[in-house]
């Protein structure tokens, strides 16, 4: 019986923390629909921030690759001064990127909704 009060509260700590987590992403990130987003992303930076074999499959066109992996060494890449589109494959990625910017100084922040498969736009891949 024990264990399973435990299994209880490792689950609602987990749905707190997740809500938690989703609230803080709502509050320092703008999520858009391709539509806006692709009015935006030119005058802005737009960075992939899926690894470099999803990146060479196929990409936004005129996006930059830095991997969530390689954000921390890489960042210095990324200009505070201007806004920030990410993407990544379905928008968890650039959700955790974006946390990790925003900690850092950086304020002006979008993603795409539902990442790049949702993406109806023009692409480029690597051949």
């Amino acid at each position: 019986m024990s264990s399973l009060y435990t299994l209880i509260i490792m689950v609602v700590v987990f749905a707190i923390y997740s809500l938690f987590t989703w609230l803080y992403q709502r509050k320092i990130v703008k999520t858009l629909s391709e539509e806006d987003f692709r009015a935006g992303y030119r005058k802005a930076q737009l960075i992939d921030v899926r690894e470099p074999n999803e990146f060479e499959a196929g990409h936004i066109l005129g996006s930059r690759n830095i991997p969530l992996s390689q954000m921390k060494i890489r960042m210095k890449e990324i200009r505070q001064d201007l806004p920030v589109y990410l993407y990544c494959q379905s928008g968890m990625r650039s959700g955790r990127a974006a946390q990790f910017l925003y900690r850092r100084g950086y304020k002006e922040l979008t993603q795409l909704k539902g990442g790049f498969k949702g993406w109806t736009g023009k692409i480029k891949t690597k051949k």
